[in-house]
């Protein structure tokens, strides 16, 4: 139990910027390292925990030092963290409710609007696009490998991958992505350049993904469709 708690205190090791010295003087190389871990504890407390009796921590880091009797049994710590635990994740799972709640009316209104618009198409799905280059090549089967171009972006504007940024194309077998893009890219023509706006429920949906995408938000894509199964290609030609 002893190890795991010191897990928790050093799991942000150097995370934080480090900030300028207290009064406290630092004459020994046991002071250096005695703030440095208080330092190092307090950093990744105060980014997990909101109140904290910092007196009370520091009393039972003396009581265990001077080899006192704990206030608190092992199973009681065992009881009060798991304790601690659950209440942080039911937080995270109501604020990400409120999100997708919130990110799903958003996305419905914004797809409302841009639907009356002429340039936009929209599927039975709920995909809607926008042709901005029309090509003439083959369509893509949905076990076929694409080469695009790409950039996606938030409703917001926000851009949260591009390949262009990245300086150069992506291939993938299209099955293996979000529907939105399996549906959309089967639609187009090698040589297009189209802009996707997906709803959730054909993206990441109330889960999203990572910290990048929040629960329930449209995306909003300008994918280049440069060929279709390109390695078999260059595997002919070799």
């Amino acid at each position: 139990m002893k190890k795991a708690l010191l897990t928790l205190a050093l799991g942000g090791l150097l995370e934080a910027p480090m900030t300028a010295m207290a009064e406290t003087q630092l004459n020994t190389e046991e002071d250096r390292l005695s703030y440095s871990l208080g330092m190092i504890m307090g950093q990744r407390l105060k980014q997990d925990v909101e109140n904290l009796n910092v007196d009370v921590m520091a009393q039972a880091i003396k009581d265990l030092y001077a080899g006192k009797e704990m206030k608190m049994t092992e199973a009681e710590v065992g009881q009060t963290m798991q304790a601690f635990q659950q209440q942080k994740i039911q937080a995270q799972q109501e604020a990400q409710a409120k999100a997708a709640e919130e990110n799903l009316k958003k996305g419905e209104d914004f797809l409302t609007e841009n639907g009356k618009k002429s340039d936009i198409k929209t599927t039975e799905s709920g995909l809607q696009y926008q042709v901005l280059t029309a090509g003439n090549g083959a369509k893509p089967a949905a076990t076929d490998q694409v080469k695009v171009h790409y950039e996606g972006k938030l409703i917001s504007g926000q851009v949260f991958d591009s390949s262009y940024q990245r300086g150069e194309p992506v291939t993938f077998t299209l099955n293996q992505v979000i529907p939105g893009w399996q549906e959309g890219l089967q639609l187009m023509s090698v040589g297009s350049k189209w802009k996707l706006f997906i709803p959730a429920g054909l993206a990441y949906g109330p889960g999203g993904a990572g910290g990048a995408i929040g629960p329930n938000e449209v995306l909003i894509f300008e994918v280049e469709l440069l060929d279709i199964n390109p390695e078999s290609k260059e595997k002919k030609e070799g």
